[in-house]
């Protein structure tokens, strides 16, 4: 009949009606959804991104450093991009640029020497990432290239192990005392203030004479390179050694002992990082001090990225509290390390 619809045309009208509704309502639930995850993103704040660059794994102290930043970073739900440079300069910078590249919200690193940076650290403050120097100091043509420095006191460490040798001296009332230097990675920043506080503090002590320097470069096998060389060159002249880490120092004792002496009393032997095995060797007799050095730096090195993100200002040198661990005491008190 003209004017009305037959029930076919009645169904395909409802038909349409109902697709037309139903793309209304996916419309509006997706804005719906889009708005309401806008607003989740915007109230959510940003993870920050931590690019790090350790120079190594030469050593316990620096494992337990690389494990300490990596459970911090962890904890404090930052993400960290880890590199190692496996002890080379140019690996160094490359990761640095990668960083750059990435765009990460703090870069930092620990140098594996002082010198060599400036193109690099040019290069993240252009881009407007602050760079945070953990461990080790570099030196710079240019001001202002790095935020802050988070690590030991070197220089005080120096002093800390000339303190020891002289109040040892005095205790076994001897007049003439002959040290060999076991030093740390040439040009670094702990070999060069290690060396610097040892020295100054022994310069007003006439008794003392330091035979050699040789560089052990931080590692086990050079410091017994190292030993059975001064002990071909010196003999039973030695009454003292001055090693710049426990690895170095680890390596010497074998050679110490193969060559007739005993560590701890024949040849008074000063260490620096105060690892486990080193504290159990000096509980055993075989060491004489060890300085402390932690390398426990994540929770400093975490904190100073956010406030450095935030825009805060951050303290321009962080020191850890440090001691010394020497046959003076009683070192059964001495907890257990975790490095």
């Amino acid at each position: 009949m003209k004017g009305k619809y037959t029930t076919g045309q009645t169904g395909a009208r409802s038909a349409r009606l109902r697709l037309a509704a139903l793309a209304i309502i996916l419309v509006l639930m997706a804005s719906a959804a889009a708005g309401c995850s806008g607003e989740k993103e915007e109230s959510k704040p940003q993870r920050l991104i931590l690019g790090f660059s350790q120079l190594g794994s030469e050593s316990a102290w620096r494992i337990g450093n690389t494990r300490d930043i990596e459970d911090k970073a962890d904890l404090y739900g930052i993400g960290l991009m880890l590199e190692n440079a496996n002890q080379k300069q140019e690996n160094q910078i490359d990761a640095i640029r990668r960083f750059i590249a990435y765009k990460v919200d703090v870069i930092a690193f620990s140098p594996i020497v002082e010198e060599g940076w400036d193109n690099v650290l040019l290069e993240a403050k252009k881009a407007g990432i602050p760079v945070i120097l953990v461990d080790r100091d570099i030196s710079t043509e240019t001001e202002g290239l790095t935020s802050c420095l988070i690590g030991a006191d070197f220089y005080k460490e120096g002093v800390m192990a000339a303190e020891y040798l002289i109040r040892k001296a005095d205790s076994l009332e001897k007049d003439h005392v002959k040290i060999v230097e076991i030093t740390g990675t040439e040009d670094s920043t702990p070999m060069m203030q290690r060396q610097a506080g040892f020295m100054d503090t022994l310069l007003a002590d006439e008794r003392m004479e330091v035979l050699e320097s040789v560089n052990g470069d931080f590692l086990k096998s050079r410091g017994a390179e190292c030993m059975r060389y001064l002990l071909e060159t010196y003999g039973s002249e030695i009454d003292v050694v001055y090693s710049h880490n426990d690895e170095m120092t680890l390596g010497a004792l074998p050679e110490i002992e193969a060559a007739g002496y005993v560590p701890g009393k024949d040849i008074i032997i000063i260490s620096i990082d105060g690892g486990q095995e080193a504290i159990d060797v000096l509980k055993s007799g075989r060491i004489n001090c060890v300085v402390e050095c932690t390398p426990m730096l994540g929770s400093e090195l975490m904190n100073t990225a956010i406030k450095l993100k935030n825009g805060e200002e951050v303290e321009k040198v962080i020191h850890p509290a440090e001691t010394y661990f020497s046959d003076e005491q009683d070192l059964s008190a001495i907890t257990e390390r975790s490095y």
